[in-house]
């Protein structure tokens, strides 16, 4: 991962890069955040997505927030959001706005096969511009709000690493994209 630190707004912002070589999808790729022991709360930043110059047309501007990381970061739960579908003209990938991952055991292809729809949905988002990303998790449960909405726009009952795990937070972002973090808050029940 490339990670630095840049201005944008006066505000200090996180710039994340995926390492182009790493070419599997839904991978440990996130830059991980010190002295942070996340169990339950309400995690919420600031994201802006652009494509790679070397983005592929199969990119969608992957970023989000991986949390419950464990030690060696081979195990963690990730919501993340594909801003370039948001706004698609095609209806399927408009339903693909959203996603909810467990590595390593669940990623995206199989829980698209396994259960169709329910840990994907739609939002109305795009690339290069800010979007406000809050996740709420208790227990078994993970809740993605996007700008501000009182209604979340993807709900997960039953987390695949289950309830009583705890563990580190990362700024993920996924192949062809550069992604940019600021105003990230951590609040813990």
């Amino acid at each position: 991962m490339y990670m630095s630190i840049e201005k944008s707004d006066g505000k200090q912002t996180v710039k994340v890069i995926k390492d182009s070589t790493l070419q599997a999808v839904d991978e440990a790729t996130f830059v991980r955040i010190k002295n942070i022991d996340f169990k339950d709360g309400i995690i919420e930043v600031n994201v802006l997505s652009r494509l790679h110059k070397k983005a592929r047309p199969s990119d969608r501007g992957f970023i989000g927030i991986a949390y419950r990381i464990n030690e060696d970061n081979s195990k963690f739960e990730c919501m993340y959001i594909r801003p370039t579908n948001g706004r698609a003209d095609d209806q399927v990938r408009r339903n693909h706005s959203i996603q909810y991952f467990s590595f390593p055991d669940f990623k995206f292809p199989r829980l698209r096969k396994e259960s169709p729809e329910m840990y994907e949905s739609y939002a109305d988002m795009g690339l290069n511009e800010w979007i406000r990303i809050k996740i709420e998790v208790k227990g078994k449960q993970a809740k993605l709000f996007l700008n501000d909405n009182k209604q979340p726009s993807l709900v997960v009952n039953d987390l695949k690493l289950g309830e009583n795990v705890s563990g580190a937070l990362g700024l993920f972002v996924d192949v062809g994209t550069e992604g940019y973090f600021k105003d990230l808050k951590i609040t813990k029940w």
